[in-house]
């Protein structure tokens, strides 16, 4: 018998998991349970991962937010990315995605499940070259599957797998005149496989082995998309759509065998595309929860990008996206640093509780009226409090403190919430 949070609801079971998330976003959890069935929630919540506190990610609730992070031959410094590790957690973000493509990968990655309440991403493709120790064109689908298999044993409670880009995809693709090409790191190594062995992709073609081992373990399948766009030019483009049409085949597919399933989403998209891009993702894949970076609004603002995929993230999540990947001001340029990590999150905290506000879920609209409450009381106390970023709010007032300790320096004697309460309050001006 499957016993995935999946196959559970759908035998009209209520789980302790299902029981967590109703609690956190405020709901009934028979509504989360139906939810869940329907496959229009996912709660990833691998079965050995002992740490885990259960995030549920889909219609009706909280946006939440992912953070990368992970080692690289050129920054193989471990105990820097688990300083990352703690630094994410202690920002409360619901989930991060271990990208490590070099060195011991498997013993940072059991550190981070064992350390980690958040959930607990990867892509295994990233970790199949120098796990297996083989060139690329070497690897059987067999060792491929291997590796899928390692990750779900280790605890992982979702992974990305590039399932969608299938020979028919890749044919279509050598006809376009993208800008970008493939920029799916994940996407680019499959592809470079198909075409050194003229074969199938080994997922696409091995599909119900890949939806066996998650179901064994209760591995969330984020479905990757090999083809999102690189750059505006190459946004909602035929590859795009026609990878995203398989997937959301293959979403069907996993629900058959009681397998949850998030879809993944571009990358870099104008903002005049981004909601009709939600829309596509929602009808084409069934109402499956949808995974998007960014989306990026401009190519033209490296050092400035976790912006430029706030304002894309924001519309995206007010379209009905439910699932945040942060992007940093070092995306394109650098392994981000401790505090280009700090920023993304805040920009992609800031981009889920927008959209949010705009989705009316339940009491996102309060936060708000309650920061404009303190404001017009001038609380400062209370402000910081349920300021997004505390440190630096409460560091900006230190930095420069007013004459008036009611006001800020800004307009001083002059504040505008200084003189109604006075008025109002009869004091005078």
């Amino acid at each position: 018998m499957v016993n995935t949070q999946m196959a559970r609801a759908k035998r009209g079971e209520i789980t302790e998991e299902m029981r967590v998330v109703a609690g956190k976003e405020h709901l009934d959890p028979e509504e989360i349970r139906l939810k869940v069935a329907q496959g229009l929630v996912v709660i990833p919540a691998n079965r050995n991962h002992a740490s885990l506190s259960p995030e549920g990610i889909g219609a009706g609730l909280k946006t939440k937010i992912n953070v990368n992070l992970g080692i690289s031959k050129d920054c193989a410094n471990t105990e820097a990315e688990l300083d990352k590790v703690r630094r994410a957690l202690a920002m409360k973000a619901e989930a991060i995605m271990d990208l490590s493509n070099y060195g011991k990968t498997a013993v940072f990655r059991r550190q981070l499940i064992d350390l980690s309440p958040a959930l607990i991403g990867t892509v295994p493709m990233y970790d199949a070259i120098g796990y297996l120790d083989k060139k690329l064109e070497d690897i059987t689908p067999d060792e491929f599957l291997a590796v899928v298999a390692k990750h779900a044993r280790d605890g992982v409670d979702f992974v990305t797998i590039h399932a969608g880009l299938n020979r028919q995809t890749v044919e279509h693709f050598k006809r376009t005149s993208r800008v970008t090409q493939i920029v799916s790191r994940g996407g680019s190594l499959l592809y470079a496989w198909m075409e050194m062995n003229r074969a199938e992709n080994p997922f696409y073609e091995y599909f119900d082995r890949l939806l066996d081992i998650c179901a064994e373990y209760d591995v969330t399948l984020s479905l990757g998309d090999a083809c999102r766009p690189g750059s505006l030019s190459d946004a909602t483009d035929a590859s795009q759509i026609e990878e995203l049409i398989v997937l959301g085949e293959l979403t069907e597919r996993a629900w058959q065998k009681g397998v949850q399933v998030m879809i993944e989403g571009p990358g870099h998209v104008p903002l005049n595309e981004i909601a009709a891009n939600v829309q596509l993702e929602k009808k084409l894949c069934h109402g499956a929860p949808f995974y998007v970076l960014g989306p990026l609004v401009t190519d033209v603002a490296p050092g400035y990008d976790h912006i430029t995929s706030a304002i894309g993230g924001a519309l995206a999540g007010a379209a009905g996206a439910d699932f945040l990947c942060y992007v940093t001001p070092a995306e394109h340029l650098r392994l981000p640093s401790l505090e280009d990590m700090r920023e993304g999150i805040i920009a992609a905290k800031i981009a889920a509780h927008a959209a949010d506000v705009a989705k009316g879920i339940p009491g996102a609209s309060e936060w708000d009226r309650e920061m404009s409450r303190a404001r017009q009381a001038l609380d400062w106390g209370r402000m910081f409090e349920l300021a997004i970023d505390r440190e630096k709010a409460e560091r900006y007032r230190q930095e420069s403190m007013p004459a008036h300790s009611d006001s800020c320096t800004m307009c001083g004697e002059m504040c505008s919430m200084r003189l109604m309460n006075r008025i109002k309050g009869g004091g005078g001006a």
